[in-house]
């Protein structure tokens, strides 16, 4: 799983569904996270993925240190009275993220996990985070979406899950197959 997190002060999600365009999510601050699924992704992905979302510490402390998560940052929302609320996260789908750009002009997206498999994980991922007590919204799978966002920071991540990256038995043992592209 591929997930580009930005820390932000506020995102807005529109989406086009059935033509019309719609605002589907806001968020105040906390994290934008667009959300690219592989093939090879599975539970322990969405399990390792959701913990790195809630607790990756990119939000300053009182010390102005990088020392808090989207679970522990809290935002002001209302001088008078000081309430506070805890951070949010808004999802982005985006299969483009496992795009390869490696060879040609036209990026493959062979890497990316179909959409009627990749909905529930994304679904699925929404979920295990919420289990963190924070806050989700999402944007709307398969849809024209326009992301507004005002970036903190900035601060910008791309992480990458790195269970689906380590290899198995099974493809530790077999030498790669040859390309029908005419590639090694």
């Amino acid at each position: 799983m591929i997930l580009v997190i930005q820390r932000v002060t506020s995102a807005t999600v529109v989406a086009h569904v059935e033509g019309a365009p719609a605002t589907r999510a806001t968020i105040g601050p906390g994290l934008l996270v667009l959300v690219g699924i592989l093939t090879t992704d599975t539970e322990a992905d969405l399990a390792w993925c959701a913990a790195k979302i809630a607790d990756l510490r990119i939000f300053e402390d009182a010390a102005g240190k990088m020392n808090l998560s989207v679970r522990d940052m809290r935002s002001t929302t209302d001088e008078q009275s000081m309430t506070k609320q805890p951070g949010s996260v808004m999802l982005v789908p985006n299969f483009t993220l496992a795009a390869d750009a490696a060879k040609g002009r036209r990026p493959s997206f062979d890497r990316a996990m179909r959409p009627e498999l990749a909905q529930p994980m994304f679904e699925r991922l929404a979920t295990l985070i919420a289990q963190h007590n924070i806050p989700v919204a999402t944007g709307v799978f398969r849809a024209h979406m326009e992301v507004t966002l005002t970036n903190d920071g900035p601060i910008t991540l791309i992480v990458q899950s790195p269970i689906a990256t380590q290899p198995t038995e099974k493809t530790a043992a077999t030498p790669p197959a040859s390309s029908d592209r005419g590639g090694p």
